[in-house]
């Protein structure tokens, strides 16, 4: 539940491969358990091709929202690698080779370093490096703006410990539970003033209404929340619908 003290997550996933179909992304259903352990849930996601005034125009828009951001691809070496690039453009920063990302990368390449490995070390002037657990190449975090690989095994190890590193203290396992009650013989018309009562007596509950998608006289009640107030929703749900 997004409240003034739990700062909205989001992801912006980016790459045309995305969205000619040539991949699947694979991230946005690795985050959602993990921030879930965590207390935590995301409030948006945004999927973006490799189009720099686009990526930009994406990025100058997130920033304004204070939003947590998390930001997947585009960090590498090749010409169509452009997310650092777009993020110094997006904050009105110049763009730098950083000192510890230098010698990460250093460390890694050894004699095999050349100028274009350098360049991804080159961030938006105050960032800060993510450790990168598997080759040492780093991301970068600037304005609650976190950026890393679009490879998996790269990618999540260091969203986590992001997480960990930087906002252990909004994390809450257990912050948030859902029940859910399936009801049959029924659809979901006759039970929307049931569903506008139970908002109006708990609005800090959030109420998903799924009917059955094969046609069936079938409606899933989903309710979530903080633990305690789901359970006193939940049995005013049921005295509902005994009334």
């Amino acid at each position: 539940m997004t409240d003034t003290l739990t700062p909205r997550f989001g992801l912006v996933l980016i790459g045309d491969e995305l969205l000619n179909g040539r991949k699947q992304d694979a991230h946005l259903p690795a985050m959602i358990p993990r921030f879930a352990e965590r207390g935590l849930e995301l409030s948006w996601v945004r999927m973006v091709g490799d189009d720099p005034d686009l990526i930009t125009r994406t990025l100058a828009e997130t920033l304004e929202t204070g939003d947590i951001v998390f930001s997947f691809g585009g960090i590498g070496a090749t010409p169509d690698d452009m997310t650092r690039q777009c993020a110094a453009a997006a904050i009105g920063v110049p763009i730098t080779l950083h000192p510890e990302a230098e010698v990460e990368i250093r460390a890694r390449l050894g004699e095999k370093l050349n100028d274009h490995h350098l360049r991804m070390g080159e961030f938006p002037a105050g960032s800060e490096i993510i450790p990168n657990p598997i080759n040492r190449i780093p991301g970068f975090s600037i304005r609650n703006h976190h950026f890393v690989p679009g490879f998996p095994k790269m990618a999540w190890p260091m969203v986590e410990w992001v997480l960990d590193h930087h906002y252990a203290a909004l994390q809450a396992p257990g912050r948030e539970v859902s029940q859910t009650l399936l009801l049959t013989d029924t659809s979901e018309g006759p039970l929307i003033p049931l569903m506008e009562v139970l908002l109006k007596e708990f609005p800090g509950l959030r109420l998903a209404c799924l009917p059955d998608a094969e046609g069936e006289r079938k409606v899933e009640l989903t309710l979530r929340g903080a633990p305690e107030e789901v359970v006193k929703g939940m049995g005013r749900l049921r005295e509902l619908l005994g009334a």
